[in-house]
């Protein structure tokens, strides 16, 4: 059952990394996955909540940085480390078919702390805005799953490590809302 489900992740891999490979995608999804592309939203996100809803602003600050922070550790400091999963990019039985796109790095695979740490951040935000601004469940998800996808096309991530990512992602996302709207309920 696991070699057959890896086998299936490898071919999916192959078909996004290399089946939808354009010029336009190898310029764009670098970008999309690079952190200081988004620091303009972040940005935006920290001065609006600060501007709009003052003192209740910077816990929401905090609470994005504590959904961040449990994404990240649970991630990258607990997860990665016991399952060991090598990335795609640096897997020998791919060398001849991987598209290097941008440098592999050394760390593990399984899951991605791109897709968990943007689909929590997501939909924390999502639980904040949604009842007055309803546009931000597709543009919450559409820009995780970009990120996330943006991780299989250049080469760092199978698709079920970010699959699982927006799984674990999720659900950080919702018990950080939880927790927030226990602390300060949203006026």
């Amino acid at each position: 059952m696991i070699a057959e489900l890896q086998q299936f992740d490898t071919e999916l891999f192959l078909k996004v990394h290399r089946g939808l490979s354009n010029g336009f995608f190898d310029w764009l999804m670098p970008l999309v996955r690079n952190r200081f592309f988004w620091a303009p939203l972040y940005l935006f996100i920290i001065a609006f909540c600060i501007r709009q809803y003052k003192k209740q602003g910077l816990i929401m600050i905090g609470m994005i940085l504590v959904t961040f922070a449990m994404g990240d550790l649970i991630a990258s400091r607990i997860i990665k480390p016991n399952v060991a999963r090598i990335r795609p990019c640096n897997e020998i039985r791919l060398a001849n078919k991987i598209i290097h796109r941008v440098p592999c790095g050394s760390g593990y695979s399984f899951p991605s702390s791109h897709a968990t740490n943007h689909f929590a951040i997501a939909i924390f935000l999502i639980g904040l805005f949604y009842k007055k601004w309803k546009p931000i469940l597709p543009l919450g998800l559409g820009w995780a799953f970009l990120i996330s996808f943006a991780q299989v096309y250049v080469g760092v991530h199978y698709p079920i490590d970010t699959f699982a990512g927006a799984i674990l992602g999720t659900c950080i996302g919702l018990f950080t809302f939880y927790l927030y709207k226990k602390i300060k309920p949203i006026t």
